[in-house]
């Protein structure tokens, strides 16, 4: 038996094939209920890394046959002391040793780089839920991984959805509400707002539980906030978005995002929802969700599920999306190794 971990650079096509193999076997096997990896965004993910980070992506071969891949971001602009990893093992190779193999190559890199943390994720099951494999877990306890911060993916199913409860949301948001409107748009954010956007985005990391995440906020000025819209159009992503703007300044004080993958519209992800402080108490999280659900809903007819993920601390976000009609699906554990 034999397992060669080697680099997996930007150029290498044919590496990257196999690295979207991998992942994709993976995630059939422990996320039925997922997606499909969209190719397009894979692909380019490995050949241009967001903006503000390095990539060290690995494979690991057994006995010659490509079993595992190492996605590892190395963020350079902020957050320089952290590398973020996600490993993808084949099911059939599991448990012997590639997922070593690769955790070693990681810490090793991470270590040269000067980092002092690596953080990665697995998926469990909830009491009561979907099964999901325990092998994440197990394995991240075994590397004596502290888990920093527990998140909880909900699903929201359109067939099922209320929307006389949608509807009963806005009209109870709007009397708190006064003094706001609502701006939409897909795609590219119009140039008058982009400014309150990208200081609406750098707060993300700041107003996010992180639980013991060694992780600290991001600078996102005008600049980098174009450069990675760039990289989502790049990728082929169309992202439906819907923001409050505070009418005494004209000002956009809200706003929540959804996501499709370029090759499939029956799912999208629920991205961000951020309020700026000096405006929450106006229920206007809940109004710019509900209204961007229902623009995206008569846009794209062929949706099915939304996925969302909540820190299980955020009892705020939690009630929103629990209203809607998002239910839990399973647990996802962050878990942080210090080098």
């Amino acid at each position: 038996m034999s397992i060669v971990v080697t680099p997996l650079p930007a150029t290498d096509e044919v590496g990257a094939r196999h690295a979207l193999d991998i992942r994709s076997r993976s995630d059939a096997a422990d996320l039925p209920d997922f997606p499909p990896t969209d190719e397009r965004h894979f692909l380019m993910s490995l050949r241009d890394p967001w903006p503000g980070q390095h990539k060290a992506n690995a494979l690991a071969w057994f006995d010659g046959v490509p079993a595992g891949f190492l996605e590892l971001d190395l963020p350079f602009l902020e957050n320089t002391a952290t590398a973020d990893l996600r490993l993808d093992v084949l099911p059939e190779f599991r448990r012997r040793g590639v997922g070593r193999a690769l955790l070693d190559y990681a810490e090793q890199t991470s270590r040269a780089d000067g980092r002092k943390h690596l953080i990665g994720t697995t998926v469990c099951a909830l009491p009561g839920g979907v099964p999901r494999p325990v092998d994440g877990d197990e394995f991240a306890r075994a590397r004596g991984a502290q888990l920093a911060l527990t998140d909880v993916r909900r699903r929201l199913t359109i067939e099922s959805l209320d929307r006389a409860a949608l509807d009963a949301m806005v009209e109870a948001a709007w009397p708190h509400a006064a003094g706001y409107s609502l701006v939409r748009w897909r795609g590219a954010v119009p140039d008058e707002y982009v400014a309150d956007i990208a200081y609406l985005e750098g707060r993300l990391m700041s107003d996010a539980p992180l639980g013991d995440l060694a992780l600290e906020g991001q600078k996102i000025d005008e600049a980098r906030f174009r450069e990675q819209e760039a990289a989502r159009e790049r990728r082929g992503r169309r992202v439906y978005t819907t923001a409050a703007r505070h009418d005494a300044t004209g000002r956009l004080v809200a706003l929540t995002a959804l996501d499709f993958a370029e090759s499939i519209d029956w799912h999208c992800w629920q991205q961000i929802t951020l309020v700026d402080p000096d405006h929450r108490g106006h229920r206007l999280g809940a109004l710019v969700k509900v209204e961007n659900l229902t623009t995206v809903l008569s846009s794209e007819p062929a949706l099915r599920v939304i996925d969302t993920w909540n820190a299980a601390v955020n009892s705020h976000m939690i009630a929103i999306n629990e209203a809607m009609g998002f239910r839990p699906v399973d647990e996802w554990h962050n878990w942080q190794i210090s080098l």
